[in-house]
């Protein structure tokens, strides 16, 4: 098996493995997305679609050099995302108005109707879950680093490979 058909099989199964945990946290733990967290999953959806068109065109074609290139920046996206939505969760960045806020108490029962109207269930900027001290963000980031530098490897392999041909 070549490394470009296992670095992108890797990242297949590493897209549909975060995603499946994904669900599984907020299915079976009970753990209810944030706005961020859903915008997260996005990079991983569009890389299972763009590596199962990859792998649809055999991996030897520059189109399919083109979709694991692409795929690459979704995950470079990702986990820019992943990082704000930790710098969120830390309290380094102001978090999106819709999932974050002053909970303060209100003075009239029009504000606090006002309040409880306008706040979203589920915070950005609270850690609801962590592992080692590394909320759900924090690992969503190191996966997408990871998948990132993997196909990144495969991809300069192949070029390498491609200079030692013309020689």
């Amino acid at each position: 098996m070549s490394s470009r058909r296992f670095a992108s099989s890797l990242a297949l199964l590493g897209s549909v493995a975060v995603i499946a945990g994904a669900w599984l946290f907020q299915t079976a733990g009970g753990l209810a997305p944030c706005e961020l967290c859903l915008l997260e999953r996005w990079p991983y959806y569009i890389a299972i679609a763009l590596l199962l068109l990859a792998f649809a065109t055999g991996l030897r074609r520059s189109f399919a050099t083109l979709l694991i290139t692409l795929v690459l920046m979704f995950y470079l996206a990702g986990s820019m995302l992943a990082f704000y939505h930790v710098g969120v969760e830390q309290h380094w960045f102001a978090g999106p108005s819709a999932c974050t806020g002053p909970t303060g108490a209100a003075h009239t029962v029009a504000a606090l109707k006002a309040q409880l109207l306008g706040q979203q269930p589920v915070r950005c900027d609270e850690v609801q879950w962590s592992l080692f001290g590394i909320s759900l963000a924090g690992w969503n980031l190191a996966a997408s680093l990871i998948l990132a530098g993997l196909l990144f490897i495969a991809l300069q392999a192949r070029e390498h490979g491609h200079r030692r041909r013309r020689r």
